[in-house]
């Protein structure tokens, strides 16, 4: 992962905040009640960690969590959360690079594939697919094109934003759509926010 997000971890959640409102979070934790008790969950770009503090407000105890970010003060910010008795273990291990032989019950994946090229995005949702089996659910929340013309200044001018501040190569949005289709993944559930300019939904992967 060439981006890191150290120069802007300190005031990450405000300025999110204050662009988005609470939708970012909203869209966020409106899937945690899917994922099972006990599971084996894997995080990847989880930022700050405040939703790690929400999982454990609806599961105080049981699930293993593998948690991975580039930025290693955002991973500092994160050992800080509270976690409840959940087991927490935290990467700056590319995702690509990380147990390609271990399976996940549920695999999250917030505003992760927005920071990278379409090429890069494919690789890695091609690693992340080989973590998860039949049972497993995908938790994916992230920006969608939705043509409008305030949606399009709004997302270029985050990407020459975060270009400038922390080394982001993207320019658009990847086509994660198709990537879901072509690995036969089926929508269990689908909720927008901000006029569809956000997206959550929860996958879970099939035979095919």
């Amino acid at each position: 992962m060439k981006h890191n997000y150290d120069t802007v971890a300190w005031c990450y959640d405000r300025f999110s905040r204050l662009v988005f409102g609470n939708a970012q979070v909203a869209a966020q934790v409106s899937l945690l009640s899917f994922i099972p008790q006990g599971a084996h969950i894997l995080i990847a770009g989880g930022g700050t960690g405040w939703i790690l503090e929400e999982i454990a407000k609806i599961h105080p105890s049981g699930l293993t969590i593998t948690y991975v970010d580039a930025s290693e003060k955002m991973i500092a910010l994160a050992q800080k959360r509270n976690t409840g008795n959940n087991t927490v273990s935290y990467h700056t291990t590319d995702v690509e690079e990380l147990f390609p032989n271990r399976k996940y019950d549920v695999v999250i994946t917030s505003f992760f594939f927005d920071n990278f090229r379409p090429d890069k995005a494919v690789s890695l949702f091609a690693a992340i697919d080989r973590m998860l089996d039949t049972r497993s659910l995908w938790l994916y929340t992230d920006f969608r094109n939705t043509g409008r013309l305030s949606h399009r200044l709004l997302m270029k001018t985050m990407y020459a934003f975060f270009r400038i501040c922390c080394g982001v190569e993207a320019t658009q949005m990847p086509d994660m759509d198709t990537c879901f289709k072509q690995r036969h993944y089926l929508t269990v559930a689908q909720r927008p926010y901000m006029n569809g300019f956000i997206t959550a939904l929860v996958y879970k992967k099939s035979i095919g």
